[in-house]
């Protein structure tokens, strides 16, 4: 009797240790409903969700917004921000989501910055993930050192992993039409990631994804392309003289790496970059920021908040015409202890959260994404591809070149789109469903500059109305 007893015991706390085991794992992966976040005068006027989903030694953190119009039809869009290394939180608050921080100029110090509704949102037509990746963004992280090496096929699996188990858990999404949006370094992770999927899809994978299209701007989409195109594009702006223009296109004619380049090349480009040393290339109108906080986006996310704290840097040593003080503002927002506690954040796992963290070791390895779009648009597969064109570091004129390389014919010629009665920007679309639109006045990346063009924009693609 004495032994089965012990029997009995032992089964009772073996599978009390499963069932807690189980729960703790259930509690480590489910979505937090945020009804209320710091810094917002009320409840959320939307429908929010955060969550990780685990993908190989790591968890992916995500936001989640659902329609504010249909969320029951309405398409699904997976959001990437560029970087690499920079998290889906500057997607929500800085270009398409339905939450933007108040002006810089009213913070106080010390206080929480305030959040407040952007009306000009992606999710007035959209549910939006917008997911932190690759591992090392924003608020994903690993349970090993190796899980934060990652490279561009790694983050391609990775998402696609992530949105396989993404929609187990949203069974009820699966018949809404997908698209793959994204925007800067995106351009080199999208299309692969979309013949990832439309590949699984073909094959029979389970659960079988409505895919139906892609929208990227200001995309790098192939070096060879998108670098040499900076200094024509400096030329038609009225940055440098038609003198060193067509220097340039004597001595550097054959140079498209800038690998090896001839001494009169590079001395063309020395005189070049002398002319737009002052020159904010994320958008040339505007004022160039301070050097000194840039270098902070480069630090690991490793780093304490101590460590940060003390790095000198504060708000107020930010001009309030530059962007970058908008930035911080997401930075002591995100490190606050009441905000990761309302989004679900796992303690711990970030000590410093950082908008772009270019800390975590990464290898750039798919050189160009050129030949993806030729296989996507050639399966039917839908394709907006959008360019602020007051951008210098991604120029139209570099992606305007890798779309006609395609060779595809042109359906619709170069028009003006419009909003409200203005002119918003230009378009042209080809064959085999590519839109090519220009967003007129914006910078890197075009819906930051241009909320309600932009919204407006994909709003009609999405539905199959032309610009």
């Amino acid at each position: 009797m004495k032994s089965r007893h012990g029997f009995s015991f032992f089964f009772f706390f073996f599978f009390l240790f499963l069932v807690m085991q189980i729960t703790a794992s259930e509690a480590k992966t489910k979505e937090t409903v945020v009804k209320h976040l710091p810094g917002f005068n009320g409840p959320l006027p939307f429908s929010l969700q955060t969550g990780y989903m685990e993908v190989d030694d790591s968890s992916l953190f995500y936001y989640f917004v659902e329609s504010e119009r249909n969320p029951e039809e309405d398409p699904v869009l997976l959001w990437l921000t560029g970087g690499p290394g920079c998290s889906a939180f500057s997607g929500l608050v800085y270009e398409i989501g339905p939450l933007s921080f108040e002006s810089p100029s009213s913070y106080v110090d010390d206080a929480l910055p305030k959040l407040v509704y952007r009306p000009d949102s992606w999710t007035k037509v959209a549910n939006v993930i917008f997911l932190d990746s690759p591992v090392g963004s924003g608020f994903s992280y690993s349970i090993t050192d190796d899980g934060y090496k990652s490279c561009d096929t790694k983050a391609v699996n990775q998402i696609a992993n992530f949105l396989t188990k993404w929609y187990q858990r949203h069974p009820n999404f699966l018949y809404n039409p997908l698209y793959i949006a994204g925007d800067s370094y995106s351009g080199l992770i999208v299309p692969p990631l979309i013949f990832q999927i439309a590949r699984g899809i073909e094959m029979g994978d389970q659960p079988i994804l409505n895919l139906k299209g892609y929208v990227i701007g200001n995309p790098l989409t192939d070096r060879k392309f998108d670098l040499p195109s900076q200094v024509p594009y400096a030329h038609g702006m009225g940055l440098i003289s038609d003198e060193q223009y067509e220097m340039y296109k004597e001595s550097c004619s054959a140079d498209t790496t800038g690998i090896t380049r001839s001494v009169q090349c590079e001395n063309c480009h020395d005189a070049i970059n002398k002319c737009l040393k002052g020159i904010n290339i994320h958008h040339i109108l505007e004022p160039e920021c301070s050097s000194a906080y840039k270098g902070n986006s480069d630090r690991s996310s490793r780093m304490t908040l101590e460590q940060y704290s003390s790095a000198d840097l504060n708000l107020s040593e930010i001009s309030s015409e530059c962007r970058d003080a908008g930035y911080r503002l997401s930075s002591i927002w995100a490190n606050n202890g009441a905000v990761r506690a309302a989004l679900g954040v796992h303690k711990g796992t970030v000590p410093l959260w950082l908008r772009c963290n270019h800390g975590t070791p990464y290898t750039k390895d798919i050189r160009s994404s050129v030949e993806y779009h030729r296989s996507l648009t050639s399966r039917g597969y839908r394709s907006l591809i959008y360019s602020g064109d007051h951008d210098m570091v991604v120029p139209f004129v570099g992606t305007q070149a890798w779309i006609r390389s395609l060779g595809f014919s042109v359906q619709d010629e170069w028009r003006p789109w419009y909003v409200n009665a203005q002119v918003a920007g230009f378009t042209r679309t080809y064959s085999n469903n590519l839109t090519f639109a220009t967003v007129k006045g914006g910078g890197h990346t075009a819906p930051e500059y241009k909320p309600k063009e932009c919204l407006d924009m994909v709003a009609r693609w999405l539905s199959g109305h032309p610009l």
